[in-house]
């Protein structure tokens, strides 16, 4: 049998053809999905840059039209939801063209305090600006602290499915008495004052703790009333519920009084404005936290919200 005398070289070229082949497959298959990400980059970009574009603030823009300002998510934390409020109502009354501020309300409520502070700053800037009308239109929900707000504008609207209402005060803490001595755990708690370790866990109940708390929340519930009957007036009807943290949806609210009729945003800015153009005022997130936002990195915030206190 004859053999080919060049056959090891023959061999050695074929290997290294082959993998020349597989090194010019492998640098295109890079080339390739350095290109895929590139063009999803340039997606992400484009996308919350056209987001910015779309939403920011509508200082100087030419034209009548209708204010719009989001009032969304709870009432808790870093203030945040109340600081981008008032801040859009601000920027709105700056411009000569604003004919109405339609505040968009999706929240389930949150601080007493925080409501509070939003519903006078409406209170102030509505006196500063009366001839500007504020109206709020609710979108899911707009429910205990969201509705305290609302309760500021001169008019109310929501959708017939909205939840609406809840006016009415929560307080929630834990018991865990006998814990620590089932694990054999000694505590030895010092207080300097009768009322120091009021709301202590691990400590049995005490009447007149007890009785403190449900002043406090009794209180906080009668500025609510107040605040929704200043704010809503003869509109109000008489219901033994209306004050009981009970909510409605927005139909049957309507013969409440807690709204003033079913609509949104942009059928207030046409039918109640008149100034079908809207511009959002909203104050928006730098392009870093929309950009973690988008992909996640907020869930933590949402997180800290749902263990956030609350009172109502």
């Amino acid at each position: 049998m004859n053999q080919d005398p060049n056959w090891e070289r023959q061999l050695v070229e074929r290997l290294a053809s082959a993998a020349l082949v597989e090194q010019r497959r492998t640098r295109q298959w890079k080339i390739f999905f350095r290109l895929v990400w590139l063009a999803l980059a340039a997606l992400v970009v484009a996308a919350m840059w056209s987001s910015a574009d779309g939403e920011k603030t509508g200082v100087g823009l030419g034209g009548a039209h209708t204010a719009l300002v989001d009032l969304d998510g709870a009432i808790a934390g870093d203030n945040k939801t109340v600081d981008k409020l008032v801040e859009g109502m601000e920027a709105a009354y700056k411009s000569g063209n604003t004919r109405g501020i339609v505040i968009r309300a999706n929240s389930p409520g949150g601080s007493p305090v925080l409501s509070g502070m939003a519903y006078d700053e409406i209170k102030r800037l509505k006196k500063q600006h009366p001839d500007i009308p504020v109206v709020v239109a609710i979108e899911e929900v707009c429910a205990s602290g969201c509705y305290y707000i609302a309760a500021a504008a001169d008019k109310i609207y929501a959708d017939k499915a909205s939840i609406v209402g809840s006016i009415g005060v929560l307080s929630s803490s834990f018991g865990f008495t006998g814990t620590l001595e089932k694990l054999g755990v000694e505590r030895r708690l010092m207080t300097a004052g009768a009322n120091k370790a009021m709301g202590d866990p691990f400590s049995p109940e005490n009447p007149q703790h007890e009785a403190i708390r449900r002043e406090l929340i009794d209180d906080i519930h009668k500025q609510f009333i107040a605040a929704v009957k200043l704010g809503r007036g003869s509109r109000l009807k008489s219901d033994p519920d209306l004050f009981s943290g009970r909510v409605w949806l927005g139909d049957k609210s309507l013969p409440l009084g807690l709204i003033d009729g079913i609509g949104s945003a942009r059928s207030v800015a046409r039918d109640v404005i008149k100034a079908e153009n809207i511009v959002d005022y909203t104050p928006q997130d730098d392009l870093t936290s929309r950009f973690a936002r988008r992909f996640g990195v907020s869930v933590s915030d949402g997180v800290r919200g749902l263990f956030a206190s609350r009172l109502f």
